[in-house]
């Protein structure tokens, strides 16, 4: 049950964030000034840019010190995830995390 909610989670925020940043980059390319100055252009924005930022970097450690402690392999696509945003990483380290512990306590 929790592996298709992670990956439902997974799919929806890969898609969602992405429908919105595609546009971006169409438009604009890699215009990483632009990207920056409409990110922080106002309070509300700023709060939601520091926010993720933050996120990120908790998921980081998270994925960091979990996924070591679970002896998971390829530990860096789910750092790469979590750069492309949080709601690409997180979900796809807790569905692959989900998996190896289900995998784990079958051997038990």
């Amino acid at each position: 049950m929790l592996q298709t909610i992670y990956l439902t989670l997974f799919l929806l925020g890969t898609g969602l964030q992405y429908a919105q940043f595609i546009p971006f980059l169409i438009e604009h390319g890699l215009d990483v000034k632009l990207f920056v100055e409409q990110l922080f252009a106002n309070q509300i924005s700023s709060f939601f840019g520091i926010d993720v930022i933050v996120s990120v970097l908790v998921v980081l450690m998270f994925v960091a010190a979990e996924g070591t402690r679970l002896k998971m392999r390829y530990l860096w696509v789910y750092f790469v995830g979590a750069l492309l945003g949080v709601a690409v990483g997180l979900p796809l380290f807790l569905l692959m995390r989900q998996r190896q512990l289900e995998a784990a306590a079958q051997l038990d």
